[in-house]
């Protein structure tokens, strides 16, 4: 009996069969190398290059998912760019309207200036509406809904929504500035008695802190002639409370003085205790605990007015302080030439002096007459201060109160407590201060997201493992709310085109070429676009190294699963050849015989 597996010769036929399956298989192999292009069907295949294959592929992998967000991200980017500079292009365009419009040729211009000013405002609108991928890229992180209203609802307000717009608010600021009366004085209380003439600020200290002139200085050129005595006023002090607890969230909007006579705003977050930081007050045991937390908060700032909605329900009681007044007196020493001068300020920072000179018949712009006694020169120099009071508030302050009110309004938001500040007025229609809780009165402009401090961080494109382009966007940055200012109170104020308007179209020229064109070292539109072109550049310089590095990975995976057909079909015809002359050798083997062999 024969065993098999040890019968003679079985061993080497077992190898060679070995053999025979070995070389099949790779001839197998390299068909399909041929065939494919590829080392292996399966990482497996690829025996100790598969780690190295996988590594490759998974970072070629991440650089792909970031080259498609950079290119996303430019697009976006390139969007937002081409917004910012259409703004631009819009203010610079208005700016020099303004400049032609004050030269040689330009008073038949200005008539001209408001209807061009809507189609400004309405093209600065649509570019800070504007969409990618059904996304609108000027809200923030609001990006569902357009971030800005049209401009007829922006320059109207909705009257059957009892809201109104930029020019009612303009209007109404402008009303409580120059006063209701007739000269308008500016608020201040002019007054003679016998030989003098006094000069003050309201009693009212809701008045004297927010509206109309103040007065800032006052001198003589001859003191026994025109003797002028100036009392120097102090401002109100301010004693704020709360109807209700705050909540942990609750914004109020301070009215502060600044030390230029301006006035800005300062927005603080109620928190509850241990969630403090910069723009917050702290919420205390009960309502007056959180006042006076509200106040320590303020300390250093001299407060005009406080506004939120309700509840907290805020307010600002403003009580003492000294209204600045100038009393003149004429002497006998009074002789035609001799001058007085008061200057007075205005709520933007800004101040103009109002000189008037003594004359024989006072008929000259500027002058008063010196009359037969110093009551009568007293009441002739009364009427020339109405007189210039009346033309300053015309124009100077007519153009202050007007880019004040627009700022105002562009600086309203849809976050509670944050609405435009609005008017309060007694019975007769003479203002007293702001009002407390302004919501619901005033159409709100801007409807994308304003809870953000820094409006790029809003979305971000990462770029690399560790590297992200901020490239948000919120229409009611800083600058873009100058330009909208400026632009609204040109399309809501008309101007003659005759010589007699020039003095009021410079004071409101004036005001609105700084808004389209700020100092050196302020937010400008300019700016946000440098911003968006270094964002724009930095994502380009990425997605190109990312590319590159995405190539040389790709020659690195290349080298691991690709095959040269050439040498694959070289060794393909090795095997042949091999494979036959097996098959050959198996074959004459097989018809071996003893017979034969002998």
């Amino acid at each position: 009996m024969t065993i098999a597996p040890f019968a003679a010769g079985t061993a080497a036929a077992d190898l060679n069969t070995r053999r025979l399956l070995d070389m099949k298989a790779t001839l197998g192999t390299l068909s399909n190398q041929i065939a494919s292009g590829r080392t292996a069907d399966t990482h497996g295949g690829l025996g100790a290059g598969r780690t190295q294959s996988l590594s490759a592929r998974a970072q070629i992998g991440a650089l792909d998912g970031w080259i498609a967000v950079a290119g996303t991200g430019a697009t976006r980017v390139a969007l937002a760019s081409a917004s910012v500079q259409q703004v631009a292009t819009l203010s610079s365009a208005a700016w020099s309207s303004l400049i032609s419009a004050r030269t040689g040729a330009g008073t038949l211009a200005r008539s001209t200036l408001q209807q061009g000013a809507v189609g400004q405002l309405g093209g600065a609108l649509d570019a800070l509406n504007q969409s990618t991928g059904g996304q609108y890229i000027m809200g923030g992180r609001v990006t569902d809904r357009a971030p800005v209203e049209s401009v007829d609802r922006i320059l109207d307000g909705d009257p059957a929504a009892g809201l109104d717009g930029v020019r009612t608010v303009i209007a109404e600021r402008q009303v409580a500035d120059l006063g209701i009366a007739t000269p308008k004085t500016g608020r201040l209380d002019l007054a003679a008695a016998g030989a003098s003439v006094s000069l003050s600020e309201s009693a009212l200290p809701g008045v004297r802190a927010n509206f109309g002139f103040t007065i800032a200085q006052a001198a003589s050129s001859n003191p026994s002639g025109l003797a002028v005595a100036f009392q120097a006023g102090t401002p109100p002090a301010a004693t704020l409370s709360f109807a209700v607890q705050p909540k942990d969230g609750d914004i109020v909007r301070v009215s502060v003085r600044n030390p230029d006579g301006s006035q800005g705003f300062v927005d603080l977050t109620a928190r509850n205790a241990g969630g403090g930081g910069d723009g917050t007050f702290a919420i205390g045991a009960d309502a007056a605990a959180s006042a006076q937390n509200l106040t320590t908060a303020l300390a250093g700032r001299t407060v005009t007015g406080l506004q939120s909605a309700n509840p907290p329900g805020a307010t600002a009681a403003l009580s003492g302080g000294t209204p600045a007044s100038a009393t003149v007196t004429v002497g006998a020493g009074l002789t035609a030439g001799d001058s007085v001068q008061v200057t007075v300020g205005l709520r933007d920072g800004t101040s103009t002096t109002l000189s008037l000179k003594a004359a024989a018949d006072g008929t000259a712009a500027g002058t008063f007459a010196i009359g037969a006694s110093p009551a009568d020169t007293a009441a002739n120099l009364r009427a020339a201060l109405a007189t210039a009071l009346n033309a300053t508030a015309t124009t100077d302050l007519a153009a202050s109160s007007a880019t004040r009110a627009a700022g105002d309004f562009f600086a309203g938001s849809s976050s509670p407590g944050l609405s435009p500040r609005r008017v309060a007025t007694d019975a007769a229609g003479n203002a007293t201060g702001y009002v407390a809780d302004p919501s619901g009165r005033t159409m709100i402009w801007y409807k994308g997201d304003d809870t953000s401090a820094d409006p790029r961080q809003t979305a971000t494109v990462p770029i690399s493992r560790d590297q992200s382009v901020a490239i948000g966007a919120q229409a009611n940055e800083a600058p873009f709310r100058a330009v909208l200012s400026g632009l609204a109170v040109l399309a809501t104020t008309p101007f003659d085109n005759t010589n007699t308007d020039s003095t009021r179209f410079d004071a409101y020229s004036a005001r609105m070429q700084t808004l389209f064109k700020p100092a050196d070292g302020q937010p400008s539109v300019q700016g946000v676009a440098a911003e968006f072109s270094l964002a724009s550049a930095q994502i380009d310089t990425q997605k190109t190294l990312n590319t590159a590095t995405k190539a040389m990975l790709q020659k690195t995976v290349d080298g691991v699963e690709s095959v040269s057909t050439e040498e694959a079909a070289a060794k393909l015809l090795t095997l042949q050849t091999q494979l036959q002359a097996s098959y050959q050798a198996t074959a004459m083997l097989s018809k071996l015989t003893l017979t034969n062999y002998l």
